[in-house]
């Protein structure tokens, strides 16, 4: 079995993943090290929009809390074979919007494992609310683009689908 790589769309997809990790770890500096804030401080940016540190210690909506060393490192072991599986599946990808949403995915994936190994829980800190309404639980750069990357995946999936004699890659 050879793996077919598309080289403009892998680059353009790690280029996306590269651009998604560092806004990721450029926002958590921001809050960390530049903002200077504490857990479960807040920062007040727009009626709507707050800065709110928190740590999360679980994966998504708080399963899989890592209550202890052991499931620290399950959770980044198991995180990062899931991102190596969505790079594998990205450079075997011959549609752009897929390469697109894949490195969303795994740019994500990366600067949430990142913050893992190096502090041993997710940086959060954006709270989007309306009034004390919050639709969202309290995220950041990677969740976000993660999100979308799986949204339209799935829309992707269920509305695109591959039409016959489609073998060569997206133009756009």
């Amino acid at each position: 079995m050879s793996m077919v790589i598309d080289r403009r769309n892998t680059t353009i997809g790690l280029a996306i993943a590269g651009v998604i990790f560092l806004a990721d770890q450029a926002t958590k500096w921001l809050v960390d090290v530049h903002l200077g804030m504490l857990r479960g401080e807040t920062i007040d940016l727009l009626p709507f929009f707050d800065f709110t540190r928190t740590h999360n210690y679980g994966i998504s909506l708080g399963m899989l809390t890592a209550e202890s060393q052991e499931m620290r490192w399950f959770l980044v072991i198991a995180t990062s074979l899931i991102a190596a599986i969505v790079l594998f599946w990205m450079l075997r990808e011959k549609l752009l919007g897929d390469v697109v949403a894949l490195s969303l995915v795994l740019g994500g994936a990366l600067g949430n494992i990142l913050d893992r190994v190096r502090f041993g829980y997710v940086l959060d800190f954006a709270d989007f609310h309306i009034g004390e309404f919050r639709p969202f639980l309290i995220f950041n750069v990677a969740d976000a683009a993660i999100t979308i990357g799986v949204v339209i995946l799935l829309a992707r999936a269920l509305f695109m689908g591959e039409k016959p004699g489609d073998t060569q890659s997206e133009t756009a």
